[in-house]
């Protein structure tokens, strides 16, 4: 019952199959081998588009080499108040940028409001240099208390960018798992709703330590290479990132990781809204669920195996709390078995 984090699931047999048998041998070195090229065809075909593929190891890296990309002098990137890249980061945005200010802006459950974006653009006018100059939006797909952006809301935002002249960054550390709940493809998710680069995840769904940057316009990727080298991302034995992305992306391993942590979410989505004592907080969307328990019975559900972690409530949740209610966090994976979640759901009942 190790609902703790998607991060705390292995490799998928097939991804660690495809590091072994690429173990042995020799390749050219940092992103030239056939293995490399191979792949990175692999991602303009599955975005249905030419595009330009960095591998990184993290994607901390993926998200902060983005926002660098599009980084300016005295830069300011907007994205929700409690984006990971604002939470969760360490600074790595602030610091890889060379000191761009991350700005939040408020939306409920874990999504920008268009209007709000609109507005804090709006308080940044390039002319007015003390403010300091708009250069780029993101929004974390699935969000950080996995809801979803839907595909007309990802496009509204990204007019807003357009018309600021800013390019729209896509967090998709769990890009598997909102695209299957979405039913659509990865270029009506990105590029054909707006979007100019984008972190794809592969580790939380199966790698073993695999993120991709995406740029979907190769004429547009600027220094990329050189912004890439510099933070100490250019792996020399990159085949490696590649070999797990290769047997991720074939015969659509990663739909498959993704498709079946979503259905144990929504499983256990079931189990908690059955259970006395527990309840939804809201509906689940991808692989992560949260809900309002109070501290006994969540003392109760760890004492029985559970693992689990509590979390803090998003500011536009507060309201909905009750006395005695905490918020905790349970994440599904590939790994995530059936048995799992009936034992969880026995457990709930006791």
């Amino acid at each position: 019952m190790n609902f703790a984090s998607d991060n705390w699931a292995g490799a998928h047999p097939q991804i660690a199959e495809a590091l072994v048998t690429n173990a042995g041998g020799f390749a050219p070195a940092y992103g030239t081998s056939e293995l490399d090229k191979r792949v990175e065809k692999m991602f303009s075909d599955i975005f249905e588009r030419e595009v330009a593929v960095f591998f990184v190891g993290t994607g901390t890296a993926a998200n902060s080499l983005s926002l660098t990309w599009a980084s300016k002098p005295g830069g300011v990137a907007f994205c929700h108040s409690e984006a990971h890249a604002i939470d969760d980061e360490g600074g790595a945005p602030e610091y890889l940028t060379g000191g761009a200010r991350l700005k939040g802006v408020a939306g409920q459950l874990g999504r920008m409001d268009p209007n709000a974006l609109d507005a804090a653009i709006r308080e940044h006018p390039a002319q007015f240099v003390h403010a300091g100059q708009p250069m780029a939006a993101s929004i974390t797909q699935a969000t950080e208390i996995g809801t979803l952006y839907s595909l007309e809301q990802i496009e509204e935002i990204a007019g807003i960018c357009r018309e600021a002249g800013i390019p729209l960054h896509l967090d998709g550390a769990r890009f598997a798992n909102a695209l299957v709940s979405l039913d659509t493809t990865p270029a009506e998710m990105t590029w054909k709703r707006g979007v100019e680069i984008a972190s794809f995840g592969g580790t939380k769904n199966g790698c073993w330590c695999a993120e991709a940057i995406i740029v979907f316009d190769p004429a547009k990727i600027g220094q990329m290479h050189f912004l890439r080298k510099r933070a100490a991302q250019l792996f020399s034995k990159s085949r490696f990132i590649a070999a797990q992305f290769e047997a991720y992306l074939r015969d659509d391993l990663w739909l498959k990781n993704a498709r079946h942590a979503n259905a144990m979410a929504a499983e256990l989505a079931t189990a908690i809204s059955n259970a006395d004592g527990a309840r939804l907080a809201w509906q689940p969307q991808a692989n992560e669920v949260f809900a309002l328990m109070k501290d006994e019975k969540a003392q109760a559900l760890q004492a029985a195996g559970a693992q689990f972690y509590p979390w803090k409530p998003p500011l536009s949740f507060a309201g909905e709390m009750t006395a005695g209610d905490t918020l905790y966090r349970f994440v599904t994976s590939f790994a995530t078995e059936a048995a799992d979640i009936q034992k969880c759901a026995e457990a709930l009942k006791a």
